[in-house]
């Protein structure tokens, strides 16, 4: 047995790693446990512990649990902004083709599913987070669901002719259903799949989107 494995209290220490490398593997871990046990049970010690470094070194790279937390959230952002991004980029560039709207509605909604099928619960760090009770912390974990909100909007807003503030509605909704029904069928999975899933709630969500579409929209290409 090694002294080091021999001192009471000891904490394994994992092999050296670039500064990048580590400041990765501590969003990930602090990902799965913040996702399994919620901020408030989860303790640097924690993190610290199975990341198998000291705690000096973890708030080297984070000064606190709340920024650690916050990272993790931005990283879950930017992945779902970026998916809703590529969703809605044949609309806002055009041209404007029949059926480009179906697939562009269609896409928003693959975009959630494929989110929660692959960030698995730490979806919820974004769509159900416990640290709301600050205004600027709320305001960092909502950003991602804010962006993507307004984004969809300004898409249905030329399309329909509403005034900006029903389009932002129209867009949360859509958003609600998407995020939704993805919670949903991760949690309850099927023999269907997420893409069977997918279908049918672009199905309805388009139902709805379509009969808002302007009667004198007139298509840019097709």
């Amino acid at each position: 047995m090694t002294a080091a494995a021999s001192t009471p209290g000891h904490r394994p220490r994992s092999p050296r790693m670039a500064r990048d490398e580590r400041r990765a593997q501590v969003l990930r871990i602090a990902q799965e446990l913040f996702s399994s046990e919620g901020f408030h049970h989860v303790s640097m010690d924690d993190i610290a512990e199975r990341a198998e470094v000291s705690k000096p070194v973890l708030y080297r790279h984070f000064p606190s649990k709340l920024d650690l937390y916050l990272a993790v959230v931005d990283q879950r952002g930017t992945d779902l902004l970026a998916a809703v991004e590529e969703a809605v980029r044949p609309v806002e560039t055009g041209p404007v083709a029949p059926g480009d709207g179906r697939a562009v509605v269609a896409a928003i909604v693959r975009a959630y599913m494929t989110f929660v099928e692959t960030a698995g619960e730490s979806s919820a760090l974004l769509f159900e987070s416990d640290v709301t009770h600050d205004a600027d912390v709320r305001a960092r974990v909502e950003y991602a669901s804010s962006e993507t909100a307004r984004r969809i909007a300004a898409v249905l807003e030329p399309v329909t002719g509403l005034p900006a503030d029903d389009c932002e509605i129209l867009a949360v909704a859509l958003i609600s259903l998407a995020q939704g029904a993805a919670t949903h069928r991760y949690r309850t999975p099927d023999d269907e799949g997420h893409e069977h899933a997918a279908e049918l709630v672009s199905q309805l969500a388009w139902a709805g989107v379509q009969g808002l579409i302007r009667p004198d929209f007139e298509y840019t290409a097709g």
